[in-house]
C-alpha cells in the first residue's frame, strides 16, 4: 500500500511526543525486551524530547486501580509534565488526551507506549484517520510475547504508520549536530559510543599539551 505520510522531516516545529502508558504494573509483564534495555530507550526519547523542546503528552491507565503509575524514572525524567489518567483502552478516545495533543499544533505525532500492538498502536492509527503523520518509536515500546510484537508491527505498517527506533527521530529532528543541543540530545540518548566519542575528543587536546611540555 501507499504510505500516507509525508516524506517532509520531523523537526522541532512540527513533532510532539505522545508516551503511553509506561506503567509499573504493565512493565512487570515485558517479555519482548529486557526491562533495563526499554527502560533506557523510554527515558532518552523522554529526555531528548525535552532537549529539543517537543511538546510531551503523557499518559496513564487507571493508575489506581490496575496497573499502577508511571515507573519512577520516566517520572523524574518528566518532572513538570503531567500524566492524563484515563479509562479508555485507546488514548486517543479521552477527550483530555485529544485535546491536549491538538493543543500542540503539531502534525507529526511520535507515539511509545506499553504495550506496542494496544497503547502505542491504537493511537497512532486514530491519528492517521484525524489527518496527522503517526510514527511509532518501537524501542520504546514493548509487549507480553514475540507475536503481539510481529503482530503489532505487522498492523502498524499496514496501517500507513512509520516505525522507527527512537535516537533515529530524535537525531532527525536535531538535525544538525552544529546546533548548541546536540550534545545534550546524544547525552539523553545515552548513546555508550557517543559518550566514548566524546572522551576521545577530550583526551587529545591533554595529549598534545603533554607532548609540548
Amino acid at each position: 500500500m501507499t504510505s500516507r505520510i509525508n516524506p517532509a522531516p520531523l523537526t522541532q516545529d512540527n513533532a510532539a511526543l505522545v508516551l503511553v502508558d509506561h506503567q509499573v504494573g504493565l512493565m512487570t509483564g515485558i517479555r519482548d525486551y529486557s526491562i533495563a534495555d526499554l527502560k533506557h530507550n523510554i527515558i532518552g526519547l523522554a529526555k531528548a524530547a525535552k532537549v529539543l523542546g517537543l511538546p510531551i503528552v503523557a499518559t496513564t491507565t487507571s493508575a489506581d486501580t490496575l496497573w499502577g503509575p508511571a515507573f519512577p524514572e520516566l517520572t523524574e525524567a518528566l518532572a513538570g509534565e503531567e500524566f492524563i489518567d484515563r479509562t479508555t483502552v485507546n488514548a486517543w478516545d479521552d477527550a483530555r488526551v485529544a485535546d491536549k495533543i491538538k493543543a500542540t499544533g503539531r502534525t507529526k505525532l511520535i507515539f511509545a507506549g506499553v504495550s506496542l500492538e494496544v497503547c502505542a498502536a491504537f493511537p497512532a492509527m486514530r491519528a492517521l484517520r484525524e489527518g496527522y503523520e503517526a510514527y511509532v518509536a518501537v524501542d520504546a515500546c514493548g509487549t507480553f510475547n514475540q507475536t503481539k510484537r510481529e503482530t503489532g508491527l505487522a498492523r502498524l505498517v499496514q496501517s500507513g504508520v512509520v516505525i522507527a527506533d527512537g535516537a533515529s527521530l530524535m537525531v532527525e529532528i536535531l538535525g544538525d549536530n552544529a546546533r548548541p543541543e546536540a550534545w545534550g540530545v546524544y547525552e539523553a540518548l545515552g548513546m555508550d559510543w557517543a559518550t566514548l566519542v566524546g572522551q576521545v575528543r577530550n583526551s587529545v587536546p591533554q595529549a598534545l599539551a603533554s607532548s609540548a611540555a
